[in-house]
């Protein structure tokens, strides 16, 4: 499986087992706290996807004029966790009706969308979020977009981990410990020890 990088390279993940996906629920905080809580996740790197500036900075996309997505990328073993189990726990971390805005987090950067690193993946997620849609399970439609990944650009340093490095900051007490809680709560079996 060829994926892209933070510069744009196409190159190969190692083996059949480990691949990408690159998720984007509103703040990447809040997101790469949650995934890298999951057994089977390898890393998480937060970035910026889905616009036109080359190597934004963060307070370029802060702005919403650049068109980027704050997102994470994930790899993962398929043989631990798989990519519908990735979707649920997306889904139920995040609200996917919301266009452009996760709670107080307004503006493009913060929408949902899922960066498909091939066809298949794609087709999957299209899918998945078809069965959502026809369980009713969220009372608005969901808005979630699914797009072929394009280049990703891996954030700044201070911004890679920040949830278990800055646990008493105020955003991450009020807005990403619940999170953490609930996924606790959801998905105890998919923890890591």
């Amino acid at each position: 499986m060829r994926v892209v990088d933070s510069i744009g390279k196409s190159s190969q993940v190692e083996t059949n087992d480990v691949t990408e996906i690159i998720l984007a629920g509103g703040c990447f905080w809040c997101t790469e706290a949650v995934f890298l809580q999951l057994e089977g996740v390898i890393n998480v790197k937060s970035g910026y996807i889905g616009g036109r500036t080359v190597n934004p900075t963060y307070k370029e996309i802060c702005s919403g004029e650049t068109g980027h997505a704050e997102a994470v990328q994930i790899r993962y073993n398929q043989d631990k966790i798989s990519f519908e189990d990735l979707l649920h726990v997306f889904f139920s971390t995040h609200d996917p009706t919301t266009l452009n805005r996760q709670g107080n987090d307004i503006g493009t950067q913060y929408r949902s969308e899922i960066f498909c690193v091939d066809e298949q993946q794609m087709s999957a997620a299209k899918e998945y979020i078809s069965k959502l849609m026809a369980s009713q399970i969220f009372a608005k439609p969901i808005v979630t977009k699914v797009s072929l990944a394009s280049h990703f650009y891996v954030a700044e340093d201070y911004h890679q981990n920040y949830y278990n490095q800055n646990k008493s900051q105020g955003y991450c007490e009020y807005v990403i410990t619940p999170k953490i809680e609930k996924l606790s709560h959801l998905f105890s079996s998919m923890l890591k020890d």
